[in-house]
């Protein structure tokens, strides 16, 4: 019964953690990461990033985009589409060209210099996710910017490693398979339209009708973990399911009831579970013998999505300082590069003296992803408070 201890741990110092993060105005999340650190094998070892800390965060982080997409305006995610696909483009073709250079500039071969490239092309918003709500940008537009160019960037880091894994893996071509692979998430995505604007609410009416407790909030969970798992089945991330889950039950008239129910159980018990497994995943193995190499591409990371997406930003009209924040919301990687370093490792497409240095910059770009994007979003906030005043200013000049 040695979990039961394990998760009473993680919920506690998770807790204390959170709660000291925003006593000093750091984002709550950062602490909840730091937990991992200090309980797992990189300080104490007090936790293992066994079996039950891997269900659990996989849970913990489809719910939190289960309610990111229960929270989400359809309407702004659509206005804003377009310049999530200029910010996810960019934010996957930056992060790919800059880790080329430097891999090559690190003597890494063709294949891995690559491979570094994809690695860091993904991204992962369900940190940024919480942050965005932590301060009530959820449903700003910055917020539908990054919550639909992490879709995007989903579908493009996937299809990317599809075909380098085919072509360098086994050296045969991947064009079966990745015609497989793409009628398969065409599909996916048509599942997709024709729940949220048919299936959805009629099986949520039809649940309302039972006389079972909790019987909506239960078929919401069916609907979120059956578009999850689909989502994995066709190669895609199983958070882009639940985040389209969350959507399609927001447009029925159940969307308080269940936030109500489902919130208190991810955010209570399975969403920090996920937190700390992210912090479970560092290892100073051999951090001070290549910590030239670690920081250095820890700059790169960073650096490379906060250019790429504030860029595409930029392009299609946002201002400086929201573009900003779009670009520090894709900083983060998360779980999305943590599967796709694990593949290559098996594929053997990455050294296996530097896997451990990968899953090390990973971790530290998600953990200061948070503060890059705080930063962001009160330096927004000062510019507009600045701006709001000047306009009072003149209004009572032109007044007098």
């Amino acid at each position: 019964m040695t979990y039961l201890g394990e998760i009473a741990l993680i919920l506690f110092a998770t807790t204390i953690a959170g709660a000291l993060s925003q006593r000093i105005g750091i984002p709550s999340v950062i602490g909840q990461l730091l937990v991992g650190i200090l309980l797992g094998p990189a300080l104490l070892n007090w936790l293992q990033p066994g079996e039950l800390v891997h269900v659990g965060s996989e849970i913990g982080v489809i719910i939190l985009m289960f309610m990111a997409g229960l929270e989400s305006d359809l309407k702004l995610l659509k206005r804003y589409f377009k310049p999530a696909i200029s910010v996810a483009t960019l934010g996957v073709i930056v992060p790919m060209v800059c880790f080329y250079i430097y891999g090559i500039v690190m003597h890494q071969s063709f294949e891995r210099a690559v491979f570094w490239g994809i690695v860091f092309a993904a991204t992962s918003v369900s940190i940024s996710v919480e942050v965005l709500r932590e301060f009530g940008k959820l449903n700003s537009k910055e917020g539908a910017t990054i919550l639909g160019a992490a879709v995007v960037d989903d579908i493009m880091a996937v299809l990317i490693l599809s075909i380098f894994v085919s072509m360098f893996s086994s050296g045969q071509s991947g064009a079966p398979n990745l015609a497989i692979s793409l009628a398969e998430q065409a599909a996916y995505f048509v599942m997709v339209f024709v729940i949220i604007r048919w299936v959805a609410p009629v099986l949520i009416k039809l649940f309302e009708r039972l006389p079972v407790p909790q019987a909506v909030p239960i078929m919401s969970l069916v609907i979120c973990l059956g578009m999850a798992y689909l989502a994995d089945l066709t190669g895609l991330s199983a958070v882009i399911g639940a985040f389209f889950a969350g959507i399609a039950v927001a447009q029925t008239n159940a969307h308080e009831e269940v936030e109500t129910n489902i919130a208190p159980i991810g955010y209570a018990f399975f969403v920090p579970i996920f937190f700390v497994s992210v912090g479970l995943e560092m290892r100073f193995d051999h951090f001070w013998s290549n910590l030239g190499l670690i920081l250095g591409m820890t700059i790169v990371a960073i650096l490379s999505k906060l250019i790429g997406g504030g860029l595409g930003a930029k392009l299609l009209g946002f201002n400086f300082h929201s573009a900003y924040i779009v670009g520090a919301g894709m900083v983060s990687r998360g779980e999305m590069a943590l599967i796709i370093a694990q593949i290559g490792y098996q594929a053997k497409l990455l050294h296996p003296n530097l896997y451990s240095e990968l899953i090390v910059v990973i971790v530290l770009s998600t953990i200061l992803a948070p503060l890059l994007l705080k930063d962001g979003i009160e330096r927004g906030g000062q510019v507009k408070e600045c701006v709001r005043k000047r306009s009072d200013r003149v209004g009572k000049v032109l007044q007098a």
